[in-house]
């Protein structure tokens, strides 16, 4: 088992042991309460029982099972597929789509429906839930993946990952008006020491981070009567952790538009434009490789979704 420890904060003061491990985990209070029941949760060293009241500043510790793989199902799920050979696979992933099978999305994810149109043509390495998988992005999130055929074309993916030769350009839309033109963002992210759905900048001794750096231009400004600035921006990353852009952006004091968890969801914007905002604004709409067989530098590229433009011209009108 993994154990891991949650800080209780000042927000969560008295608060019941399952309410408080389900507000900063990505459990429901029944699986907290089970984790519970099998001794799996500890406070000072000793059991706690779903009702047992915190108080700010108690460390609970959480020992997660480790997960049983299960193997991921083919399902025939319609792919926008951007290029494809023998060795790689390029998809423009929608919103609203995972990658891979997780608790909550077993089913309906990007690794079934390429499990059914590859068949058993796609890379090992990542094993029976993240076959072919050298990259992702979040569920909200659109745009292009690379994906690998063969266990040779994903480790040479990988090392292309590790060693910035693979580049992934994104386009966003962030809340304010960012005073320079372009600019870059280092600065390391880890696991938010308190609420496992989120990331956050870790620095320091000890800290549990690791280096990310984001590259940003503005492309368009506006300025919309009523909800106040908006800025368009291209951002290149240097790094790919979790939720990159997000916090690096939120760390700027300007979240991207929509964000349901760095901040930028819940505007008076969003409410009129419901319709055409699907969590985050943020689309993978630039990916630069080296075909790790042919050695052929590529590049492709991934129209915007149409809300996404239908928001835009919203944005340019006002």
């Amino acid at each position: 088992m993994t154990p891991e420890y949650l800080t209780v904060t000042d927000e969560h003061n008295g608060a019941r042991a399952d309410v408080f491990i389900s507000a900063v985990t990505e459990l429901s209070r029944t699986a907290a309460a089970r984790l519970m029941e099998d001794g799996n949760v500890l406070l000072r060293g000793q059991p706690v029982n779903k009702k047992t009241r915190l108080a700010a500043g108690d460390v609970v510790q959480l020992q997660l099972p480790d997960p049983v793989p299960t193997e991921a199902q083919p399902e025939n799920i319609p792919l926008n597929i951007i290029y494809e050979d023998d060795d790689i696979i390029v998809i423009n992933k929608p919103v609203g789509m995972v990658v891979h099978p997780a608790p909550g999305n077993e089913t309906g994810t990007l690794v079934n429906a390429l499990l059914y149109h590859c068949g058993a043509s796609l890379s090992g390495i990542g094993g029976v839930i993240r076959p072919g998988i050298v990259h992702r992005i979040d569920k909200d999130t659109g745009g292009l993946l690379v994906v690998a055929k063969n266990d040779a074309t994903h480790a040479a993916l990988t090392e292309q990952l590790k060693g910035h030769a693979m580049g992934r350009v994104y386009d966003a839309i962030a809340l304010g008006n960012l005073k320079e033109d372009r600019g870059t963002v280092d600065a390391p992210i880890g696991r938010h020491p308190t609420d496992r759905k989120k990331m956050a900048i870790l620095r320091g001794e000890g800290a549990h981070s690791r280096d990310a750096v984001t590259h940003y231009t503005v492309t368009e400004r506006f300025y919309v009567p009523g909800y106040g600035a908006m800025t368009r921006i291209r951002c290149e990353l240097e790094t790919g952790r979790t939720h990159q852009i997000r916090v690096h952006m939120a760390s700027l004091g300007h979240p991207l538009l929509g964000d349901p968890l760095y901040g930028g969801a819940g505007t008076k914007f969003e409410a009129a434009h419901r319709a055409l905002i699907h969590g985050q604004c943020l689309h993978a709409f630039e990916l630069h490789l080296t075909h790790p067989i042919s050695g052929e530098r590529m590049t492709f590229h991934a129209p915007l979704p149409e809300d996404t433009c239908k928001l835009l011209d919203i944005l340019r009108r006002a």
